[in-house]
């Protein structure tokens, strides 16, 4: 099984997944003016308020003039995002609200539509903690990348440019970002989804999927150049990938099934975490073989240096 030999049309695949992502995250900031996403409350600051009702659950416009009324110049709270959740309730986000408007909100309710309301969930962050929170996300991912390239350089010091791993990995768990941001943003355009705080955790969730599974190939990658030393580079390294085919796909398809049984069965406050979390899992065993190991390849032949020549031949 010649993995290596394709590594160009792997490479073409991966642009044109993030291509999608990268226009839509474009979109949804030309429209936001904000950001390339969709951001929740935890990033941008707000107030989350999830309700059950007891009898018949109210239209969606009827909750969105409920808090235009109680919109004021000092409290603007109009044009809330308001998503359904199972048959009786509503997860509704809007801007920063005080305790005593939700009390009042919860009240008019409850005589407005003839039912009596549970309030399941209440939060409220101010926008300076949610710019915070974001600056802090930011830095988390560079610091991680930082910290998988200094790991796998140091861990991979016994090899002929140890370096060249820890940027490959670090390229490949890249892939994987993006692939993971334009799935949000893609679903932020349609469906209204806003990135929180369960989206930092799934992607960062994803970045450790993709490092692992991405060791495990340079590993054993590792192993094969001081056992098969008479053989060519690209063939050392296909054997390599070769061998833990079985070992990635088998068990980052045991992760994937029981997320894809989460999707069908599980919650809908989980559904967005582990739709993103499944995408990210997926392109994270992808890109560890047929991104990673590639890019070592076309490192040690330094093709790059023959790309445009080829295009001058075939002209010629």
């Amino acid at each position: 099984m010649n993995i290596i030999k394709n590594r160009y049309v792997y490479f073409l695949i991966s642009l044109l997944v993030i291509i999608p992502g990268i226009v839509f995250m474009g979109l949804n900031w030309a429209n936001s003016k904000v950001g390339p996403l969709p951001l929740g409350i935890d990033f941008r600051g707000g107030s989350l308020l999830e309700v059950q009702f007891e009898s018949t659950r109210p239209a969606v416009a009827e909750i969105a003039a409920l808090y235009k009324e109680f919109s004021t110049k000092d409290e603007t709270i109009a044009e809330p995002v308001i998503q359904p959740l199972a048959d009786d309730a509503f997860a509704i986000r809007s801007k920063a609200m005080t305790d005593e408007t939700k009390g009042k909100i919860i009240t008019e309710m409850e005589t407005r539509f003839g039912s009596k309301v549970t309030v399941l969930n209440f939060t409220s962050v101010s926008p300076a903690i949610g710019a915070e929170v974001t600056r802090a996300a930011g830095f988390a991912i560079l610091l991680a990348a930082a910290a998988i390239l200094l790991y796998i350089w140091w861990a991979f010091r016994g090899v002929e440019h140890p370096y060249r791993y820890g940027t490959a990995a670090v390229l490949a768990m890249l892939h994987d970002v993006l692939v993971v941001l334009g799935t949000e943003a893609i679903l932020g355009y349609f469906l209204g989804w806003e990135a929180d705080a369960l989206f930092l955790t799934a992607l960062l969730t994803v970045i450790g999927f993709s490092v692992h599974d991405t060791i495990v190939v340079f590993d054993r990658v590792r192993e094969n150049s001081n056992i098969l030393r008479r053989i060519d580079y690209e063939t050392m390294v296909n054997h390599s990938i070769v061998q833990t085919l079985d070992r990635s796909i088998t068990t980052q398809l045991t992760v994937m099934l029981t997320l894809f049984a989460l999707v069908l069965f599980g919650g809908d406050s989980t559904r967005h975490f582990v739709i993103i979390l499944l995408v990210g899992i997926f392109s994270g065993t992808y890109s560890s073989i047929f991104n990673a190991a590639p890019i070592l390849v076309v490192w040690e032949n330094r093709e790059w240096t023959t790309w445009f020549k080829r295009k001058e031949e075939a002209a010629i």
